[in-house]
This record gives structure tokens, sequence and C-alpha cells, in this order.
């Protein structure tokens, strides 16, 4: 991506969301990064994804629903019911259509990094764990993330999503179709050694 392009983005995503929310984009744009130079996906386009993933979380539930529609996904009972949590997916339409942004895995990351989703690529799942993992989240410590990231994709991925799902519970909700989904496709991908 061409410096201009990425410097409208992101001050798009500057102006749009608040000084933590910023804050915590650019510290998940750098953790996507440095994750992705372990797994072997491009640094690049991890630092984006990172920097891009929560541009449209402070819009309105109307804007938010009126833009998902764009996907051509479903929109689940879940999200109806809490339209913020189609951010991702809002995002991904903003930058297919007002940015031009063609690069479906990066396109992808930013659509599932709420909830994950089924047959991802790395891009996907780096952005997921990088989002819930980033130095500014109370858990995060530095001991925290290097256990984590000496584990193999998959196992990583799935240590953060079994840890999100068990904290939902904790709080007495119930995590997503799509969370539950993807906890189970990487189990079995670790359990079969495919990781």
């Amino acid at each position: 991506m061409d410096t201009e392009l990425f410097e409208q983005i992101r001050a798009r995503v500057q102006a749009s969301v608040t000084e933590k929310r910023y804050a915590h984009s650019l510290r998940t744009g750098s953790m996507a990064k440095e994750m992705c130079a372990r797994y072997g996906v491009d640094p690049e386009k991890g630092y984006l994804a990172g920097v891009f993933h929560d541009m449209c979380k402070d819009v309105s539930d109307e804007d938010m629903l009126s833009l998902a529609a764009k996907d051509g996904g479903e929109i689940t009972a879940v999200e109806k019911d809490a339209p913020s949590l189609l951010h991702g997916r809002a995002a991904a339409v903003v930058l297919r259509n007002e940015y031009g942004i063609t690069d479906e895995e990066l396109l992808e990351a930013v659509a599932c990094h709420t909830f994950g989703g089924v047959k991802l690529c790395p891009l996907a799942k780096i952005l997921f764990a990088a989002d819930k993992i980033e130095p500014g989240r109370p858990q995060s410590t530095d001991e925290y993330r290097a256990r984590l990231l000496s584990l193999p994709l998959d196992e990583m991925t799935l240590s953060v999503v079994q840890e999100n799902i068990d904290y939902l519970a904790r709080r007495g909700k119930k995590a997503a179709p799509a969370s539950l989904a993807f906890r189970d496709e990487l189990l079995a991908s670790v359990a079969s050694g495919r990781n």
C-alpha cells in the first residue's frame, strides 16, 4: 500500500475513534506485525490490518448495520442485538468501497477479527489474536505474550480463542456461534498435527 493511501486511512481511523481506541489500534498493528514476522506472513499487512481493524467501532448502530449489510453476509441475531459487533465487517466494507482495498486476506482479517471464523487465512488468525493480546490488555504481560508466541499459529490462536470464550462465560455471556466454530476447527487442527 502506498504511503499516501495509508495516511488517508490512518487519519480517518484517528478522527473516527476515541484517543484510547486509536492507541489500541496502533498497538494492535505493532503486535500483528511482530506476529506476522514470527509466523511467516507479510508483516506490513499485519500492521495495516491492526491499525485499520477498529475504524468503524464508534459509528452509529444504524450505520453499522447498513455498512455490514453491503458485504453480502448474513447478519446474525447476536449482531442485530448488538450492532457494534459488526464493526469489523463494516470496516472491511469501508476499506473496499471507499479506499479501493482489494487484498482479500487483509479484508478477511479486518472483517473477522471480532468472532473469528472457519477456514480463515493466517493473517486473520493473527489479527484475531493480536487484538486480544496487544500490550495494552490487562493480562498481556511480556511473559504471557512470550508463552503464546512460542506456540505454532493454530495452537496460539486456539489458546486466545478459548481464553476469550472463558472470559465471556465468567461474565454470564455466551460466545458467538462463529467463535465456537473457530475454536472447534482449531482444536481439530491442533489434534491432527496440521498446525
